[in-house]
């Protein structure tokens, strides 16, 4: 990982939407959030060069409407290779990771007034290894920006056994991120060759965990001046 370390470093986006932890570089232990809108430090192969590299990607699609709104910002593994958006990009090789330590996970919560409302809970696998998140990217030609967006979305599978006992299992089909093997990363990159068939078999649940799952603290409210 000490080739990718110093594009983890930086804040990696506001405070709206779901989020994860990435690490910091490879010489301390700074822990960087990463939420949905912000830039992501996405690793991709490079095939011309024949090399990893690490790209900033904004986390989220351009809505249709509104490129300012980050949508779609999942891609469910089981269609990525045939609805649209996902389609193009994963057939063409535009497969990405992205390193967290920690991911984040939406609890619905319903309150004595019988509104319901997201709490968020960390699942924390605590052995402090960073792991390689499953993304998609693609390019997107933004009026009167000089240059193409780039933007990802991540892959998720059917959510494991803790993740929907504990957290989800008020919902008919709950999700997770799709977290890859360690050996799976030159696959679902498209480095060692293989075909996009072969990338697909490496979206997987993964099973048999005893992670930790912690509800966030709620952020402090600003004082008025």
């Amino acid at each position: 990982m000490v080739a990718f370390s110093q594009p983890l470093t930086a804040n990696g986006g506001d405070d709206g939407g779901g989020a994860g932890d990435g690490e910091g570089d490879s010489g301390s232990d700074e822990i960087v959030t990463y939420r949905v809108g912000g830039l992501l430090p996405v690793i991709v192969w490079n095939a011309e060069a024949s090399e990893r590299r690490v790209v900033r990607m904004r986390w989220g699609f351009p809505a249709p409407k509104d490129w300012r709104r980050p949508q779609p910002i999942h891609a469910r593994s089981e269609t990525i290779d045939s609805k649209e958006p996902f389609r193009k990009p994963f057939h063409g090789g535009q497969r990405g990771i992205v390193v967290f330590r920690t991911f984040n996970e939406g609890e619905e919560v319903v309150k004595p007034s019988g509104a319901t409302q997201t709490r968020q809970l960390t699942i924390d696998p605590q052995d402090g290894q960073p792991r390689g998140f499953a993304f998609l990217w693609q390019r997107f030609t933004i009026p009167d920006f000089p240059v193409p967006m780039l933007a990802c979305v991540m892959a998720t599978v059917p959510a494991n056994d803790l993740v929907r006992r504990t957290i989800k299992s008020a919902e008919g089909d709950p999700r997770m991120p799709a977290i890859l093997a360690d050996d799976a990363w030159a696959t679902w990159l498209g480095e060692d060759g293989t075909s996009p068939e072969a990338a697909k078999t490496v979206l997987k649940t993964v099973d048999g965990v005893n992670w930790q799952a912690t509800v966030e603290p709620k952020k402090p409210r600003p004082r008025k001046p």
